[in-house]
């Protein structure tokens, strides 16, 4: 197996595909993910590749380790993924749009051609081509984004001429999460209504949904979005089938044949619509913590699907069914600055009652901005309960936590009982 870009999910996904008894060679693309990705570490992999463009060359390496598939972590390497499978003839996917998996504009279009709902949307480098767009067609709010970022980075809503002027120059002055200067910005129409995404794996263009969460999401005074917390949708839930439906859909118009996807739609009036789809496993996995709510998760499915694939065949194609009630909690630094909490600091929440898992992004001690996106956010904490009333105390307190001291460099102590402070 290849695996293209490591990122934080690393240890998970060879852990799963170790047990199923396949090694590992990695590939190192050109542009990682400067937030996520890692420096390339040999330990777990029985060789490295470091690709420079040339897609035959990298697939001449891989073919003496023998590589029978290549999949992609993160974001960087789903274009990538595509060529090599390509090349190799591997199990991949399609490349009679090479783009519409990274390009959001291209996603909409291959959309628009396969008969799909989407978002009514607008790429250009001209400012004023946007404000006139906004105003004879969709109205404010709008949405600017970059073509091929991801986690919310600079995706600013937009209720104004103004507003749309400075988010666009925001973007193109800036460089994406990939290092790559950002040349054009995407402006889509605001959706109204719930927000979720889906969790799936693929082989040869069956999918099988793994789960589906509800996003909840703040808007900043800026109008950047920042995620505060997730929770999953049982499978018999009426929304769910109609979601699930869609993103098969979606991921059929993709030609997302092969591997894992994490799709995000929203469930608007008219139904669902797309906000984007990734071909890659979700973000900030916790393996251990979703077997105990779901029995599997998206990690252990995509190694299942390469390494045992008549085995992964005969899984349903329906969402996992819930076992736990349990919320997904985005940290989120308030204030303009402050530092990433040392373990003495992060006690208090480890002992909530319904804690089930930490990960915290950054060291211990480093300095940390105000929580404005994905890329900002400290770490991820995962509840888990049977008991709902419970899960939502424990978010309340862990949300008092931050506002009370937890970024502020210090370690929250209780007094000796008759000791003033």
């Amino acid at each position: 197996m290849a695996i293209v870009d490591v990122n934080s999910s690393k240890s998970q996904v060879l852990a799963a595909l170790h047990q199923h008894g396949t090694e590992c060679v990695h590939v190192q693309s050109p542009d990682p993910d400067v937030v996520l990705g890692q420096p390339y570490d040999p330990e777990g992999f029985v060789g490295g590749v470091r690709h420079d463009g040339d897609v035959t060359a990298t697939a001449s390496a891989l073919r003496e380790y023998g590589v029978s598939s290549v999949i992609a972590i993160g974001e960087s390497g789903v274009e990538l993924v595509a060529q090599l499978s390509a090349e190799l003839g591997t199990p991949g996917n399609g490349l009679s749009r090479p783009n519409c998996r990274r390009d959001k504009y291209e996603m909409v279009l291959a959309l628009r051609d396969a008969g799909l709902a989407h978002a009514a949307s607008i790429v250009s480098p001209d400012v004023d081509e946007i404000i006139e767009w906004a105003e004879t067609t969709v109205g404010y709010p709008i949405v600017l984004k970059p073509v091929a970022s991801c986690g919310t980075d600079n995706v600013m809503a937009c209720p104004s001429p103004e507003k749309v002027r400075a988010a666009h120059e925001k973007i193109m002055t800036s460089t994406d999460r990939f290092g790559q200067t950002n040349e054009t910005v995407l402006a889509q129409q605001f959706l109204e209504g719930d927000e979720y995404y889906v969790n799936t794996v693929s082989r040869n263009g069956k999918h099988r949904t793994v789960d589906i969460w509800r996003y909840y999401k703040r808007r900043d005074p800026g109008g950047s979005f920042v995620y505060d917390y997730d929770e999953p949708l049982a499978p018999d839930d009426p929304d769910a089938k109609a979601l699930e439906l869609y993103t098969h859909q979606v991921l059929d118009a993709l030609e997302i044949h092969n591997g894992a996807a994490h799709t995000e739609v929203m469930l608007t009036a008219r139904g669902p619509v797309l906000v984007e789809c990734a071909g890659r496993i979700g973000g900030a996995h916790a393996p251990e913590v979703l077997r105990r709510c779901f029995g599997t998760n998206q990690v252990d499915l995509l190694a299942l699907s390469v390494a045992k694939p008549d085995e992964f065949d005969r899984l349903p194609t329906t969402a996992c069914p819930l076992l736990q009630r349990t919320r997904s909690v985005s940290l989120i630094n308030p204030r303009d600055s402050g530092v990433v909490p040392s373990h003495e600091s992060m006690a208090e929440i480890r002992a909530l009652p319904s804690h089930a898992y930490t990960s915290m992004w950054h060291p211990e001690g480093r300095r940390l901005p105000r929580t404005i996106d994905a890329g900002t956010a400290p770490g991820l904490i995962y509840l888990v309960s049977d008991d709902s009333a419970e899960i939502l105390a424990d978010y309340q307190k862990l949300r008092q936590i931050e506002l009370d001291y937890l970024y502020d460099g210090r370690s929250h102590v209780e007094p000796a009982e008759g000791v003033s402070t």
